[in-house]
């Protein structure tokens, strides 16, 4: 995982990186045929950038807009089949919903799915381009080279630009917060690259390893100290363990054996520590709709 964090930006994109982490989760992803297809995606937005005039084409701001046209509007670029939101599964909680091979076999995705293949196909094409955040939500940074002029483009709305003030309605958030660097933040590589990564720790937590999650939750919070995701995913690990080895086994906390005492107490205190600091960063329990 530290690895892939560290990786210099010439050998590991950001296509690479979330293909890395789907084949974590699911091995049988075809990495190489994906990486062909997003190649593929890539050269065609560039010959729709072939028919605006060489000024215009060399534009980031039209780049981006004919990257939004590739995705979102159907025509001879997408065979008529263009990306949609997938009204059933907004959140990507159905197995492998949230795997960009998914993504591009079904064209419906997600607020992960989503926001990283547009990262993806924008930094091939030469984009100033990032993730950020608001509440068990992603969403992508813009940053036009021209006037230098950050956007947030609501990747699960067609990319349309999208205040801040929209996402503090709908997806409510403290202002500490965002002070703190949790949320709508223009995240730095290392720190978007933990966002793409926290999928690893999901799936430790799902298939019951959890000392491997909180191993995996200390490296990305390393790489984004403000990534309260994950301190809310350690905090987890740890009441699970917990559990696991002792509220299953021993209902009563008179039935705890002695030699297990000091453990289940780490346990408790490493529980509630985790969910401590993400408190003190602003983090607040969402609500699903």
């Amino acid at each position: 995982m530290r690895g892939l964090l560290d990786a210099p930006e010439s050998e590991t994109d950001f296509a690479r990186a979330k293909l890395a982490v789907d084949k974590f989760i699911d091995p049988s992803v075809d990495d190489a045929a994906a990486l062909a297809e997003i190649d593929g995606m890539v050269a065609t937005v560039n010959k729709m950038l072939g028919t605006l005039p060489p000024d215009a084409a060399s534009a980031s701001m039209e780049k981006m807009k004919a990257l939004r046209t590739f995705l979102y509007e159907g025509g001879w670029w997408n065979n008529g089949r263009p990306f949609q939101y997938d009204l059933s599964d907004p959140y990507g909680q159905q197995p492998g919903a949230q795997l960009l091979s998914n993504y591009l076999a079904t064209r419906k995705g997600n607020c992960v799915s989503m926001p990283i293949l547009f990262l993806a196909l924008g930094e091939r094409l030469g984009l100033n381009l990032t993730l950020s955040t608001a509440p068990l939500h992603v969403f992508v940074k813009f940053t036009d080279d021209a006037t230098g002029k950050t956007w947030n483009l609501e990747t699960t709305s067609g990319a349309g630009f999208t205040r801040d003030e929209w996402y503090r309605q709908k997806l409510p958030m403290t202002d500490e917060a965002i002070a703190n660097g949790v949320y709508l933040k223009t995240l730095a590589r290392r720190e978007a690259l933990s966002i793409v990564a926290t999928a690893v720790l999901d799936n430790l937590i799902t298939t019951g390893r959890y000392d491997e999650a909180i191993a995996v939750a200390d490296v990305l919070t390393e790489a984004y100290p403000a990534n309260t995701y994950t301190l809310v995913k350690k905090g987890t690990a740890y009441y699970r363990l917990l559990d696991a080895n002792i509220i299953q086994k021993y209902p009563k906390q008179s039935d705890i054996p002695a030699d297990k005492v000091a453990y289940a107490n780490d346990l408790y205190r490493a529980n509630q520590e985790a969910f401590a600091k993400a408190e003190s960063l602003g983090w607040r329990q969402p609500k699903l709709n």
